[in-house]
């Protein structure tokens, strides 16, 4: 019994000590010059991007102001590293006002290209459908 209390003691220190996982945190500054082909748009934006390992939830806040016109759509793309084009991985939806907050559950792949920096966000309008501003998701 002793032997037994012993361990149970022995596994509780253990895990009090292993911690929580703590989400990973992110800023994302968009512009013209980011998406491929550059644009020359006068838009801006951010996004505060916040990934938690543990239950793989991806949650985000996209702040943008300056463009040609109305934002059409949103999207977290990859995988690809600044300077190449990707699919869609993640919509942003409601991405049309800004601020757009939202939130997905990743799969194991998506999260492995998210933590890589192979992610990037770009905000789709009218006048530059393949994107007018776009940043790389980074760490």
């Amino acid at each position: 019994m002793t032997k037994t209390i012993l361990a149970t003691l022995a596994l509780g220190a253990a895990v009090a000590f292993a911690g929580p996982a703590f989400a990973e945190k992110m800023t994302v500054t968009l512009d013209g010059k980011s998406e491929v082909p550059a644009t020359t748009s006068a838009g801006t934006g951010t996004a505060d991007v916040d990934y938690d390992p543990a239950s793989k939830k991806l949650t985000w806040k996209l702040t943008y102001s300056g463009l040609s016109g109305p934002a059409t759509a949103a999207h977290f793309h990859g995988p690809a590293e600044a300077g190449k084009n990707a699919g869609v991985k993640v919509p942003i939806p409601n991405a049309t006002v800004s601020p757009a907050e939202g939130s997905a559950v990743l799969t194991d792949e998506q999260a492995a290209d998210l933590t890589a920096g192979k992610y990037y966000i770009n905000v789709h309008t009218a006048a530059n459908p393949g994107g007018e501003i776009r940043g790389q998701v980074t760490k």
